[in-house]
């Protein structure tokens, strides 16, 4: 009954202010500043971390979202707190108006497509003037955030989705705490719950932003959201018994570039250097490793050496690639209820009538490896990814159900890095475990043999590198000298080391600049010895 009084009691102070002074200012056009924060004041106030410390604070959607990552010692764990602007009664009540005054004109405005969050602005000030209400600046954007966040943004997990520190967001059903894993902190909870309804609600919303259609009857989803990003979807109990569930990882605003993998350490500069000599020179490639290894990460960095007017043919189920190649075709598989399904194999035989001179596939899992590996037999270069967390594993998991690689066709493949998510002291790192070369069936025994180029040793940190058969291939294939397979190798890691200490890190720079390096290799060379760039142990692991 007491609530119910104060329900009241709130709904006849909402009525107040929409009435007062009404009939004076029906009709006048309300003034909306921009936000200024010297002259209205903070939009969102401090965080409450309670006996927890504050060990990192930045904002998530300035000015109006930030997060406070605290860290209690006695639990010996983070938490990701999202701070948001706090509404009073009276704009809670008016906030719950306004989702439904604004939504149904903002469907109709012709502006929206140039640019919705404008058109939101106005519409919110329209309604606003209609009311009658004298509402601060800072009310006004408070609104208007809360509008925006659900209209154009992710709802209540918006500030998460902006956050460029966060890789992957899961919630693993109502009334539990949604997980980040963050760069810095790895698996840290959030203060983000979602009701049951309110989470049904939210997956139904994310699937048809995707696209596609989640249903008690179809209760599971993979996707992609318009951004890139994947999306696992679960609806209701069936089988989340626990209730509706979601994990996105997010899609990269920019792409690694191979700068990016030397700076964290994933490989060296003399491996980055093998990679390239190996990709100019048209051999095969697989990635290989665990959940979030980085495995594709890594292709798509190292596929920036693809020399620049080669034909690449990109082919995905979920849109992770980016290359910045001007003859470059991406294709994406679909799904549909029903018939109408292009799948990985479709997209993969349609993509050697183009004359690819690279295909990069996203990852092999089943029928269309083997049309895959006939494509290599047949000249044509091919990288892509693989779930596995050894040469032998990969080796395994190629030759046996559901995949059925021929081992004679297995032995086209050239070159197989395997990589790790692992820990190095304090912190989580992605190292490639292996460099590995295929080297043919051996005549003896039968089976596969290989030989690992670069292995890492995670006591050290560091990587060792062995004899490559692979690079006395093409060595011979180009007719050189053994000093001059030191001399380009030498090169190539020095420019590498070049590029990283003058920040090229920017997928659009790296690429201009490889592209110059293959214009003229020469030129680019003396350049770097002019500059006296420090290369550190850019001449390390030579052959």
């Amino acid at each position: 009954m007491a609530s119910e009084e104060t329900g009241s009691g709130r709904f006849a102070g909402l009525q107040a202010w929409l009435s007062r002074a009404a009939t004076a200012v029906t009709g006048s056009r309300m003034h909306v500043p921009d936000y200024d924060p010297a002259r209205h004041g903070p939009l969102v106030g401090p965080p409450d971390v309670g006996d927890r410390e504050e060990v990192q604070r930045y904002w998530l959607n300035a000015p109006f979202a930030y997060v406070s990552i605290t860290y209690d010692d006695e639990a010996d764990e983070h938490r990701y707190e999202v701070v948001e602007p706090g509404l009073d009664d009276v704009e809670l009540e008016l906030l719950e108006r306004l989702f439904t005054d604004v939504r149904d004109p903002l469907l109709y405005r012709e502006d929206v497509a140039d640019d919705a969050a404008v058109a939101l602005r106005e519409e919110l000030r329209q309604r606003i003037e209609e009311y009658g209400v004298d509402l601060p600046t800072e009310s006004f954007y408070r609104l208007y955030y809360y509008l925006h966040r659900s209209f154009l943004g992710y709802g209540k997990l918006d500030p998460v989705m902006n956050d460029p520190g966060v890789e992957d967001v899961s919630c693993d059903g109502p009334d539990l705490p949604v997980f980040v894993y963050h760069e810095d902190f790895t698996d840290v909870a959030t203060n983000v719950v979602f009701e049951a309804d309110e989470l049904n609600d939210f997956v139904i919303q994310l699937a048809q932003r995707s696209g596609r259609h989640v249903s008690v009857s179809d209760p599971v989803v993979s996707t992609t959201l318009p951004d890139g990003s994947r999306i696992e979807l679960a609806l209701g109990e069936e089988v989340t018994p626990r209730g509706s569930a979601f994990t996105i990882r997010k899609y990269a605003d920019e792409p690694f570039t191979p700068i990016d993998l030397l700076e964290y350490g994933t490989y060296d500069a003399s491996m980055l250097a093998y990679l390239w000599l190996a990709i100019e020179n048209n051999k095969s490639l697989i990635f290989a490793g665990g959940t979030a290894a980085g495995k594709t990460t890594s292709m798509n960095a190292v596929s920036m050496f693809i020399p620049p007017r080669s034909k690449v043919v990109t082919i995905e189920d979920t849109r992770e690639l980016s290359l910045y190649h001007d003859n470059w075709l991406s294709s994406v598989t679909r799904e549909r209820m029903g018939e109408g399904d292009v799948t990985m194999y479709d997209l993969l035989r349609s993509s050697l009538r183009h004359r690819p001179e690279y295909i990069v596939v996203g990852e092999v899992r089943g029928e269309e490896a083997i049309t895959l590996f006939q494509a290599m037999n047949t000249g044509h270069t091919t990288f892509s990814t693989m779930h596995a967390d050894s040469v032998q594993t990969v080796i395994n998991r190629l030759e046996n159900e559901p995949i059925n690689v021929p081992r004679p066709m297995v032995q086209s493949l050239d070159v197989l890095c395997v990589q790790v998510l692992t820990r190095s002291g304090e912190e989580r790192v992605r190292r490639s475990k292996t460099i590995s070369e295929i080297e043919g069936i051996d005549q003896r025994t039968g089976e596969l043999d290989y030989s690992n180029a670069y292995e890492w040793e995670g006591n050290a940190d560091r990587f060792r590198s062995s004899n490559s058969d692979l690079l006395d291939e093409i060595r011979d294939e180009n007719g050189w000298t053994q000093g001059e397979l030191r001399r380009e190798l030498r090169n190539r890691r020095r420019f590498l080391a070049y590029l990283r200490a003058e920040g090229v890190s920017d997928y659009r720079r790296f690429t201009a600049m490889i592209n110059k390096y293959y214009a003229d290799p020469e030129e680019v060379a003396a350049m770097v010895e002019d500059r006296g760039v420090e290369v550190g142990d850019a001449d390390a692991g030579l052959p």
